[in-house]
């Protein structure tokens, strides 16, 4: 288990993100989904799906995400403690469906592209030097 509780269990080129293991889907839908960093889309779609069914009693969810053609397969649902309300699967359908969390888990787990600053070289802390280069180029002589 990782330091934030959650396990992350890779398997096949996919991976499943839990609180407990094994990790059970007692209630599940599914969506397909561009290619992007996996644990940081399943992260995102946990949060969303979590906020959504938090008082569904004894919910934890389970997100699973693997490789399909150019993009990824994503279940997400989880364990629920107890007896799963009929409009279980719909609410979860909902979170995965909506536009506004596509866009933004999309863009959260953008593949990462060159992290190297054209100024100071790959990952410096040199950020008060790069603003003091900006500034002195904004400032007129009186």
């Amino acid at each position: 288990m990782s330091s934030s509780g959650w396990h992350i269990t890779r398997k096949d080129g996919g991976l499943t993100l839990s609180r407990r293991l094994p990790a059970r889907f007692d209630v599940a839908a599914e969506t397909l989904l561009p290619q992007a960093d996996p644990q940081r889309l399943a992260h995102q779609i946990r949060q969303d799906l979590w906020r959504r069914l938090q008082r569904l009693r004894g919910f934890s969810p389970v997100v699973e995400i693997t490789p399909e053609g150019q993009g990824l397969r994503v279940r997400a649902g989880g364990q629920v403690l107890g007896r799963v309300p009929s409009n279980a699967a719909g609410l979860i359908a909902d979170v995965l469906e909506n536009p506004a969390n596509r866009t933004r888990w999309l863009r959260h787990a953008a593949p990462r592209r060159d992290r190297t600053c054209p100024q100071t070289g790959p990952k410096t802390n040199n950020t008060p030097g790069i603003a003091a280069k900006f500034d002195m180029k904004s400032e007129s002589v009186s």
